[in-house]
């Protein structure tokens, strides 16, 4: 074979998968000229002109999407459409043509489950761009139920684990607040989760998705911290094509994207202060508006925000919308750090070490007396997070069995020496202290800003400014 019959791809080369249309038409002329339109457009096309033919192509090819006509010589495309859903079981998207006055068959075909509808005479260039609009929903609609499975699967095995009072009343809060509201058409109130990072704010969040009546629907997990600043307003309300400079196709923001699901705003201090007059006239008006339209659409999303942040303090110092604030902290859930959880820092440890010794196959781990000691004594600043980690790294280092506090490499902390001592002399100066702390936070963090500017209890902006102001 020469290299033209197979032609090399390179690894900068990415081949492009083209959406296949079945034209069910009987007028030729008609339907040859919707086929060379769509070809020329970037699609695969094929023509049956009569329902027969539309079935062995159907069950040849696997369109994406089924242009059919109402009337055809040898009976009704409703027919064609019935066995398509019913016996098939397929849920290929179906754009139905008909007639002016053929309102019966409209109206028969969407309870058939046709995607759209289009009236005879069709205008090509009307024709394009209905079928462009189907199958950008109908992906939309796929990817959504791919990730409703996943996350469905996600909260199934996530555990809210602990047995102290300040836990079991987080446990009571989440279940009064699913329980609010039962009904499709009611909106929840919206819910501020606070608590130190690693405390498992997320994990509440999915708590209250998977115990309301929306837990079939989407559960979208924003964070706010990591969302690029140049991006963040396209990636929360979407965009039309060509609204801005690198908007070469329109896209769905994750607002829209939960649709009457859930939207998980986690780290919601660090959104920029210019989105948020944007976000709560979201939130006041439950309607959305994408970047480059003027048209509004309805928003039933449920908004569940969280942060590790002292919000309240952000909102007297000028950093946080204080009427973003009070619209979001309708209802407060507050998670304690697991340093006040005495009892619960072993219950989870064994645990953790349990489900990791199983997880790997190793025999079962265990934590001896003096492990356990250590354990108390740590202050846990990442809490639950840092925890588990530390635990399946000691699981991982012994192979299971009993895990000590050599294991545990906890020995040299303990909650009194777990911060640094700042030593300071008489020379000192409140920016050199300021640089160090800094320094310091970064190097924790290893270079990670967010985190940093996180562990000094600042905006990621203001730690920014002292980055420039240091040349750091």
């Amino acid at each position: 074979m020469t290299q033209e019959q197979h032609p090399i791809i390179t690894s900068t080369e990415v081949p492009v998968i083209k959406k296949r249309v079945l034209i069910v038409e009987d007028e030729m002329v008609f339907a040859k000229a919707v086929q060379k339109r769509l070809n020329r457009s970037g699609y695969h096309s094929d023509i049956a002109g009569d329902l027969a033919a539309a079935h062995d192509k159907f069950k040849a090819i696997t369109p994406d999407l089924i242009l059919l006509d109402m009337r055809l010589p040898d009976g009704s495309g409703l027919d064609f459409l019935s066995d398509i859903r019913n016996k098939q079981k397929s849920s290929v998207a179906i754009l139905v043509m008909s007639a002016y006055g053929e309102v019966e068959d409209i109206v028969s075909a969407m309870k058939l489950g046709a995607s759209d509808y289009l009236k005879k005479p069709v205008d090509l260039d009307e024709l394009l761009l209905n079928i462009r609009k189907v199958l950008d929903r109908d992906e939309l609609t796929r990817k959504l139920t791919r990730s409703t499975k996943r996350e469905q699967h996600a909260t199934e095995v996530v555990e809210f684990m602990g047995q102290c009072q300040a836990i079991e009343n987080v446990r009571q809060q989440v279940l009064r607040i699913s329980q609010l509201t039962q009904t499709i058409n009611s909106i929840p109130p919206t819910v501020l989760i606070l608590g130190e990072t690693g405390t498992g704010k997320d994990v509440v969040a999915r708590l209250l998705h998977v115990n309301s009546y929306r837990s079939a629907s989407p559960f979208v997990h924003v964070d706010c911290a990591s969302l690029p600043r140049d991006l963040i307003e396209a990636e929360l309300f979407g965009h039309e094509k060509g609204a801005f400079t690198s908007a070469h196709i329109a896209r769905t923001g994750l607002i829209e994207a939960a649709e009457d699901g859930v939207l998980f705003m986690d780290e919601i201090g660090e959104l920029p202060l210019e989105l948020q007059s944007k976000l709560l006239a979201v939130l006041e008006r439950r309607t959305l508006r994408k970047i480059g339209t003027t048209q509004e659409r309805p928003v039933a999303a449920w908004f569940i925000a969280a942060t590790n942040r002292d919000i309240a303090r952000m909102t007297e110092q000028g950093e946080f919308r204080s009427d973003l604030y009070y619209r979001l902290n309708v209802m407060t859930i507050a998670i304690p750090p697991l340093r006040e959880r005495d009892h619960d820092m072993l219950l989870l440890a064994s645990h953790f070490a349990l489900q990791i010794a199983k997880r790997y196959a190793f025999p079962p781990a265990h934590l001896t007396p003096e492990a356990n000691t250590v354990i108390k004594q740590y202050p846990w600043p990442g809490n639950v997070r840092e925890l588990k980690h530390m635990i399946e790294r000691a699981v991982l280092l012994s192979g299971g069995g009993d895990l000590t506090p050599d294991d545990l490499s906890l020995t040299q902390a303990s909650r009194t020496d777990s911060e640094p001592e700042l030593l300071l002399d008489e020379n000192v100066t409140l920016q050199s202290v300021e640089l160090t702390l800094i320094k310091n936070a970064l190097e924790r963090a290893n270079g990670n800003v967010s985190k940093a500017a996180r562990d000094l209890d600042i905006t990621r902006m203001a730690l920014r400014y002292r980055l420039k102001k240091y040349n750091l």
